[in-house]
């Protein structure tokens, strides 16, 4: 289909549109300005005067084709960055005209365009070749024409295909040796056998986001690791399918890993948030950040130390290899003590009336006039007829008078085996 045909508007209408002087009389600021080109036609629907800042975004715009290329070589010349996602764009020939005609442009997004049958020519990739930063989200461009780009985008170093229903990696007849990010989240790449073929596709890879796959294992050796990902420092597991510590202990082999992201896995479901943490932290000793929080030398040391006593109870035959690594470093360590820090709910006392004494639990989060109530099946007497006196056993002063109706028992601090004196008002 021509072009002209899909419905839709040009790229330089929707530009006409969003950055008439009319919509933004005045505009000031860094990447700001004003490009002024006088019509070139009878009748254009180009303004006169156009406020374009270096950042294009005309996403959602309805652009289905480039319109005048002229145009938007006058217009766009200054522009770095441009925005032209959920638009319906189906050419990469349109597409060519327009990035052909911004020579700056650095950063590129076409999300959401449907793109899967378009097929991409290498000359027409070439117009692409000074992009440093590409976003093919939601697109389902095949591996074919993300290799065509990869040949022909000698400055590309981040690359963005998320959303585009993977489930294989077809490798490519050439590396990239520029890419050092790709964020390849919300696919379908279960296996490492596929994971894998990024090694050799990008051996620059410096960041990998690969949240949202179910990775379900780590299957190579750590010697294999180190040659696939010699470059590799940040990794995003995010909801990985990892159940075994043994794919964890495996990051390990990656020689410049430093940042991790790794939460929603099966393998520590079961444990609480600290837990996890500190395993986590435990596992990887050349990891400096954690899920994005920074990992300090007193967080590692004692994540370290739980790492140890975590495993005390285990058979030699379970023990991890970083644990003998930990005992090495600490010794063997102790259990931690078990306090008990949560706040006496009851206590039993004696309750002393004439020569009577009997023993009773009360609650402590009662107040004095609640006790009162208790007491009275106890002593047979009224509340308002009752004076009552808590004496503590250890201590070296005499009773002392409960008077204040609405103040709670835990406050003085009662405990088991304290008495509770009761006497009767005189009048």
């Amino acid at each position: 289909m021509e072009a002209s045909e899909i419905e839709g508007r040009t790229f330089m209408q929707a530009i006409s549109e969003k950055y008439s002087p009319e919509n933004f009389p005045c505009r000031r600021g860094p990447g700001l300005g004003v490009v002024v080109v006088p019509s070139r036609q009878q009748g254009s629907p180009m303004k006169d005067r156009l406020n374009l800042p270096s950042i294009l975004v005309l996403n959602g715009s309805g652009i289905s084709h480039a319109g005048e290329e002229g145009e938007i070589a006058a217009f766009c010349t200054h522009v770095v960055e441009l925005d032209l996602s959920h638009n319906k764009l189906q050419d990469w020939l349109e597409i060519s005209k327009i990035v052909s005609n911004i020579p700056n442009l650095e950063f590129l997004n076409l999300s959401s365009n449907q793109l899967s049958d378009a097929v991409l020519e290498p000359d027409c990739a070439k117009t692409f070749s000074s992009i440093r930063r590409l976003v093919l989200n939601n697109t389902q461009v095949s591996w074919d024409t993300v290799h065509t780009f990869t040949r022909e985008m000698p400055e590309l170093e981040e690359l963005f295909l998320c959303l585009n229903e993977y489930t294989t990696v077809t490798p490519a007849t050439m590396p990239c040796p520029t890419l050092r990010l790709l964020h390849i989240t919300d696919n379908s790449l279960q296996e490492w056998s596929e994971v894998r073929k990024f090694g050799s596709m990008f051996p620059a890879l410096d960041t990998l986001v690969m949240a949202n796959n179910n990775l379900n294992s780590i299957q190579d050796s750590g010697e294999i690791l180190q040659r696939l990902f010699p470059n590799l420092r940040s990794i995003n597991l995010h909801n990985a399918g990892l159940n075994r510590w043994e794919d964890i202990e495996k990051l390990n082999f990656l020689p410049k890993l430093e940042v991790v992201r790794l939460q929603g896995i099966p393998l520590l479901q079961a444990f609480t948030s600290m837990e996890r943490r500190s395993l986590m932290i435990a596992h990887l000793p050349s990891v400096n950040s954690l899920n994005g929080s920074v990992v300090t030398d007193c967080e590692r040391e004692d994540a370290e130390r739980f790492f140890i006593r975590y495993h005390l109870d285990h058979s030699e035959e379970e023990l991890p290899h970083r644990y003998h690594c930990l005992v090495t470093k600490y010794g063997k360590l102790a259990p931690l003590a078990e306090i008990d820090l949560r706040p006496r709910c009851h206590a039993k006392v004696e309750v002393r009336y004439e020569d009577k004494v009997q023993q009773v639990s009360i609650r402590l989060d009662q107040t004095v006039g609640e006790l009162k109530k208790q007491l009275r099946t106890v002593v047979q007497l009224s509340s308002s007829n009752m004076r009552i006196y808590y004496i503590d056993k250890d201590s070296a002063f005499g009773p002392d008078e409960l008077k204040y109706s609405t103040r709670a028992l835990h406050s003085y601090s009662i405990q088991d085996g304290d008495e509770i004196l009761v006497v009767p008002k005189t009048k």
